[in-house]
């Protein structure tokens, strides 16, 4: 399974971003992501830049929530030069604005609501959206398992994986704060996971310190 580190604290991007990811040279990550709040353009662009130059799949998640904001930061994705767009719903839009050989797009299934972003609706509802998705074009989906309202978190990522199919890339991201619940998603049929703010808080890993070995006790746990 992989591990997207997502550079993260908050649902923002940490305003060191570009120090931190640099300190992580030589550990194996090989997918890492950011926000696209927190810090302005030219650094995302630049830690982009960064992230690929060493050869890493690189990922923004969207965090807006109006139709406006959500168009403002579909476009803006496009402009960062990322491989991989995760979260909002507005799939039309994505396609469009990524066609071409732009990013691949992942947009949250179920209802998202708010921020820090809270996950509505039921089992059924999130099977179905994965669908959705993937008949539009989609290669996989951005699961907020952990954050849901209305479900059990292990619910929700089996109904996502019946939903995109063997073919689909399930991420579920948020809240992914220990080997077991590492576990426990990879079992259920995850693909992917991402880990922000439990790594910058030093929790995934208890009595480890430090960015670096936290993320190394994640790639552990991985079995990788």
């Amino acid at each position: 399974m992989d591990f997207i580190f997502m550079l993260t604290h908050h649902d923002k991007t940490v305003q060191n971003c570009l120090d931190v990811y640099d300190s992580l040279s030589g550990i194996g990550l090989k997918h890492v992501g950011f926000k696209d709040v927190g810090v302005d353009k030219a650094t995302l662009k630049e830690l982009t830049r960064r992230i690929k130059a060493d050869g890493c799949i690189a990922y923004v998640e969207v965090v807006s929530q109006t139709p406006e904001t959500i168009r403002q930061s579909i476009t803006a994705s496009a402009e960062l030069g990322v491989d991989r767009v995760l979260g909002g719903q507005d799939i039309k839009l994505a396609m469009d604005t990524f066609k071409g050989g732009g990013p691949s797009y992942y947009p949250f299934p179920g209802k998202p609501i708010g921020h820090p972003t809270k996950l509505g609706g039921t089992a059924v509802d999130v099977e179905a959206d994965c669908r959705r998705a993937v008949t539009s074009g989609c290669p996989g989906v951005d699961l907020l398992a952990y954050r849901a309202t209305e479900a059990d978190p292990l619910d929700l990522i089996r109904a996502a994986r019946r939903g995109v199919g063997d073919n689909g890339y399930l991420i579920v991201a948020g809240s992914i704060d220990s080997p077991a619940r590492i576990k426990a998603v990879a079992s259920a049929g995850a693909d992917a996971f991402t880990i922000g703010s439990a790594v910058f808080e030093e929790a995934f890993a208890q009595g480890v310190k430090g960015v670096r070995d936290q993320c190394k006790a994640v790639l552990r746990a991985t079995g990788t």
